[in-house]
């Protein structure tokens, strides 16, 4: 592990959540990759971490939880509207994903927006000493890395986003395009999850003549910004250990017999999100029943879909078409004791979610545009059997990787129907290799990896 400072984690969130157990709250460690690779670092090094409680009440006070310091960041009402449901995901959001959705623009969000980064930044500089290492994280919080800087000038200041960065085109339509730049601008390290994203940040910074490109970066106000890819990866062992539990195997059976074992399952697991494409997989396996190449008693689909941001209404529509998708297979395709979609809207842990895993033949990762897509690795991780085929969307960070997928453009429904059929339909040996291959990347490359190679870099 790189230096031997103390490290300072931003992020919107903390890696704690506040649960009532017997009429008495209590802090819970979160789930989360993040938090699982950066606990230990922080636990070893020294540190904080800063993030919102997720809520409008007042902050608590800072306090120590499994030896990591936490400082709650607290929002009121108003600023909850503006900077998380107004900015963050009414405009950035949709915007960062290739306008999927169109944005909001609302110049109303950008005081509370400025406001809430500022608190961050002000709170960081409480927590950091002067050699102390500073990693903000994500798409909330860009305008925080020059903030620290002005406050804590000599510390090591990196910023990683989770999500895609736009093309110059689409990011030039934000009313504030260069105060989100120089923010980001203000870290030493730039973290992006692809080659793709990372050039796109440094084309628009040059477009705008904020910077100029440097052997590694760019130069900004006479320093050298470090710009790179950085694939965030899971903690492969934690999900080899669930794949490998007797618990998992005897789940995974009973899901299986339950769903008619000589059934083939195809599985998709998303936060309910119109940038995962569940609406145009939906459609594709409507498609192959429709034409007779599949039917109820021969597959299964099961949609596992977490609830997420449902008051947003673009959310609440993505909701309702997927809903209406399920009801009309179901109605149109089921046969006596057999119903083609399985739909559960509602969270698994992690544990639950790997019988699924290792009980589907085929997992269907198809979002219209994702930074990288973790249940992909989730997935190939868990099946230390080499078992099972993982039809990955071309839009998906994880592609860049995970190249024996079989890779599927989501907007083209009828071709990802045929690859879905003829994922099912493969080889065991073929499926095998590719299965394999995939395992050597997610094993060579886990969590731990990601965050060490980023923190090299940055104190490099």
């Amino acid at each position: 592990m790189p230096g031997t400072s103390r490290l300072v984690i931003v992020a919107n969130r903390l890696p704690v959540t506040r649960v009532a157990d017997g009429g008495q709250s209590s802090w819970r460690r979160s789930p989360g990759g993040l938090v699982a690779a950066l606990e230990p670092i922080l636990q070893r090094r020294g540190g904080a971490w800063i993030g919102w409680t997720g809520s409008s009440a007042p902050a608590p006070e800072p306090f120590v939880k499994d030896g990591i310091r936490i400082r709650p960041i607290g929002m009121s009402e108003s600023e909850v509207q503006g900077y998380y449901s107004g900015l963050c995901n009414r405009t950035i959001w949709p915007l960062f994903h290739d306008a999927i959705r169109s944005p909001q623009i609302e110049h109303r969000w950008w005081e509370p927006f400025v406001s809430v980064n500022a608190r961050f930044a002000e709170a960081t500089a409480k927590e950091a000493r002067k050699q102390d290492v500073v990693w903000v994280h994500d798409f909330h919080l860009p305008l925080a890395p020059a903030m620290v800087r002005s406050l804590r000038p000599g510390a090591r200041i990196g910023f990683f986003l989770h999500i895609p960065f736009p093309a110059p085109e689409l990011f030039r339509w934000l009313p504030w395009r260069e105060a989100l730049l120089r923010g980001m601008l203000g870290a030493d390290l730039v973290g992006m999850q692809t080659i793709d994203d990372a050039e796109n940040f440094v084309r628009v910074c040059l477009r705008l003549g904020l910077a100029e490109r440097s052997e590694e970066g760019l130069l900004f106000e006479g320093r050298e910004v470090l710009v790179g890819a950085y694939p965030i990866s899971i903690d492969t062992g934690a999900f080899e250990g669930h794949g490998q539990s007797e618990r998992t195997l005897k789940s995974a059976a009973r899901l299986r017999e339950r769903m008619s074992s000589r059934r083939t399952i195809l599985l998709g697991v998303d936060r309910l999100d119109y940038t995962k494409g569940i609406e145009a997989r939906l459609r594709a396996f409507e498609m192959l029943l429709r034409s007779r190449a599949m039917s109820a008693k021969e597959c299964v689909l099961v949609q596992i879909a977490v609830p997420s941001r449902e008051h947003l209404p673009d959310y609440a529509q993505t909701r309702t078409q997927v809903e209406q998708a399920v009801g009309r297979i179901n109605g149109e395709f089921a046969e006596p004791g057999l119903i083609p979609v399985h739909y559960f809207r509602r969270s698994f842990l992690p544990e639950a979610l790997a019988a699924y895993y290792r009980a589907a033949d085929v997992m269907l990762v198809t979002p219209l545009r994702d930074g990288m897509n973790l249940v992909a690795k989730e997935y190939v991780a868990v099946r230390t059997d080499e078992g099972g085929a993982l039809v990955l969307s071309e839009f998906a960070g994880a592609s860049r990787e995970l190249t024996q997928a079989h890779l599927i453009n989501p907007h083209d429904v009828e071709s990802m129907a045929g690859v879905m059929l003829a994922a099912t339909r493969e080889g065991a040996a073929e499926a095998r290799s590719r299965m394999s291959a995939m395992r050597d990347v997610v094993r060579r490359h886990d969590v731990y990896r990601w965050a060490d190679e980023f923190l090299r870099m940055l104190q490099s």
